[in-house]
């Protein structure tokens, strides 16, 4: 798929409906792509990642992945799916409050559905496999990167991050900072 960045206009128009009446799934890789593809171009480069928001508006199911983890293909990969979060919003221009919080969808929901993992989510009767981030909403998850309080498997706590407070030393602001203590209103948005 990372070829569509690449393809005419046309074709690719061409080819979207019939992933979406096929039932194709799309999964990204944003930071290897960005690497790997139009290594060799000249310029302008191309961006090497799929038309991720084309393909939703076709009703594309779209996931965001990382496969590369120090590898000879992308040596800087550590496993963070904020970070592709992160990445894919920036290349695809995903920068609306709306889109963002997609992005987060991409890197939890959707790859979940993709693979068609059963009881996935936080219902009652699920797995319980979660990662519990110090942060107020799925945007400013993906916008801070902050600590991973609590990863959760089987409902069991198998790694613990202590909360991460900044302190300043302002006049007239509060002495500390805790990321969660923001919370974006419509205004801000």
């Amino acid at each position: 798929l990372t070829s569509m960045h690449s393809m005419d206009n046309f074709v690719a128009g061409r080819l979207m409906p019939q992933m979406a009446a096929a039932e194709v799934h799309v999964v990204a890789n944003p930071l290897a792509n960005m690497v790997l593809q139009a290594r060799f171009d000249t310029y302008p480069k191309r961006r090497g990642m799929t038309r991720v928001p084309e393909l939703r508006s076709y009703g594309v199911p779209v996931a965001f992945g990382s496969d590369c983890v120090m590898d000879p293909w992308y040596s800087l990969g550590q496993a963070d799916m904020l970070e592709v979060a992160h990445m894919a919003l920036h290349v695809a221009q995903l920068t609306s409050r709306e889109d963002m919080a997609w992005c987060f969808d991409a890197i939890t929901q959707a790859p979940a559905r993709v693979l068609g993992l059963e009881n996935y989510g936080l219902e009652p009767g699920c797995n319980a496999d979660m990662v519990v981030l110090q942060a107020s909403d799925p945007v400013e998850a993906i916008r801070l990167k902050p600590p991973r309080l609590y990863v959760i498997r089987h409902g069991r706590v198998i790694s613990t991050t202590p909360r991460r407070v900044s302190a300043l030393d302002l006049d007239g602001r509060p002495s500390t900072l805790d990321p969660t203590d923001y919370a974006p209103t419509d205004a801000s948005a």
